[in-house]
């Protein structure tokens, strides 16, 4: 892969711990620089895959009444998976059927 420079300014603490923590992690500033920059990336994917997970929880029956439940058909169109899973599981529309 094709390296590109970047420079940064940081104020002298901070370029010590860098400088520190590279060292204690048997790496170059460089290498843990990019470590560092390639977790967060990361966390940002951890994050959006969180919230839509708190979505999805948040809005669970609204999307079930809509949809059917597990994205199966919708209650009432015969579905023998749908039905089964909710007469199973006690939950759902018992008393629509």
């Amino acid at each position: 892969m094709a390296k590109t420079q970047l420079n940064v300014r940081v104020d002298e603490s901070t370029a010590e711990a860098a400088r520190q923590r590279a060292l204690q992690r048997g790496m170059s500033v460089n290498r843990y620089i990019e470590e560092l920059v390639k977790q967060d990336a990361g966390e940002v994917g951890r994050t959006f895959v969180e919230a839509a997970s708190d979505f999805m929880k948040q809005y669970e029956s609204v999307f079930a009444e809509e949809f059917g439940e597990f994205g199966g058909a919708p209650p009432g169109t015969g579905s023998k998976a749908s039905t089964s899973s909710r007469a199973s599981t006690g939950t759902g529309h018992e008393g629509t059927r």
